[in-house]
């Protein structure tokens, strides 16, 4: 079934999570704002892009599957996770800037509507097309 989906809706799926996962970071960052010694993380988009796509290079994304017809979905690792640069420094070390991170959380989930938007619009057309085009 996964593989239905995958070739119905491509990467748009596979941000769908991304931007799950990186909406759940922002959220964590938010909620150590206090916490000495926390330094915030964020998820490198274009890097689990890049490693969806099978292209290290930063060069033209190119879809690269391990067998035909897949998708590596294994593309949230740890490592996808970066620091952020504190704009600035704390005494106590944290490096949440709450108005960055809220910042940072509004415009993932504007891109996380927008693939899920997409999807459902993806969902409508294949619907449209199995009832025949809304005749009766």
């Amino acid at each position: 079934m996964s593989n239905i989906l995958d070739n119905v809706f491509g990467l748009s799926s596979q941000a769908l999570d991304v931007w799950q996962h990186r909406s759940e970071v922002i959220a964590s960052n938010i909620a150590n704002a206090d916490t000495p010694n926390y330094q915030a993380r964020d998820v490198d988009f274009r890097q689990v892009l890049q490693q969806a796509s099978g292209n290290t290079d930063g060069s033209m994304l190119e879809l690269s599957t391990p067998t035909s017809g897949q998708i590596n979905t294994a593309t949230q690792s740890a490592d996808a996770l970066k620091y952020r640069v504190p704009l600035q420094p704390t005494l106590d070390g944290n490096t949440v800037d709450a108005q960055v991170e809220q910042s940072a959380f509004a415009s993932n989930m504007v891109h996380y509507q927008a693939s899920l938007s997409f999807i459902n619009s993806t969902i409508q057309e294949l619907r449209l097309a199995i009832n025949g085009g809304g005749q009766n």
